[in-house]
């Protein structure tokens, strides 16, 4: 019987969550616990997905500053005066961690406006308005036109944005590995819950071990 949810190692792109200064910096309010952590472990998968030449996608948040964009949970925040992940913003770049290059920058008008940014061969950024990446982005179209069945999943903030993007990848029928120890606040709990319905659970180095070797078997979900 086939097995719908086993990942397809040579149809496999990397998807990071809010890989952003903002939600790393010390006395940030998005700051999440084990950020810290996670960044070698991100960076790692990064560097491995990239000398590889397998898709990657950044998927970031962006706050104008009158709160137009912003989810009805920070919204006041912001209008209040809260400033993070402002267009154009430090805060709101990627971490240097995740970069292909040093000088890359986001460009804000053109991701706001739904186009996705190439930031180097085979890597995107896209801007998402809410916690999944899915959700009103063109992120399952420009997917499977890469002929992408498998999302490889990590970032920041794992209890809001990266669970909600592993469901609506789940719902899209994608096939889907979560990197835990490339993950900041998720909980032992919530990881095994993933596991229990399908999705796979690969360190940072048993996946780059599994996409580098073809002859390495897919760790069990």
């Amino acid at each position: 019987m086939a097995d719908y949810t086993a990942p397809e190692r040579g149809r496999a792109a990397l998807l990071t969550i809010n890989a952003q200064r903002d939600f790393t910096l010390q006395g940030s309010p998005l700051r999440a616990c084990g950020v810290k952590g996670a960044l070698p472990a991100l960076e790692g998968l990064v560097r491995g997905f990239r000398e590889r030449g397998i898709p990657i996608v950044h998927a970031v948040r962006l706050y104008r500053p009158d709160g137009s964009n912003v989810d009805s949970f920070r919204r006041q925040a912001v209008e209040e005066g809260l400033r993070v992940l402002m267009p154009g913003t430090f805060g709101a770049e990627l971490v240097e961690a995740v970069k292909p290059e040093s000088g890359v920058r986001l460009d804000a008008p053109s991701l706001l406006g739904g186009a996705l940014q190439e930031i180097a061969q085979q890597e995107w950024a896209i801007y998402k308005p809410r916690w999944g990446a899915f959700h009103c982005t063109r992120l399952d179209q420009h997917l499977k036109q890469l002929g992408v069945t498998t999302v490889v999943v990590c970032g920041f903030n794992f209890s809001t944005s990266g669970r909600a993007t592993v469901y609506e990848a789940g719902a899209r029928d994608f096939r889907i590995i979560l990197v835990p120890d490339a993950v900041s606040g998720a909980t032992t709990e919530a990881i095994a819950e993933l596991g229990r319905i399908g999705v796979y659970l690969m360190n940072a180095e048993t996946c780059l071990n599994w996409i580098r070797n073809p002859k390495s078997p897919v760790a069990a979900a």
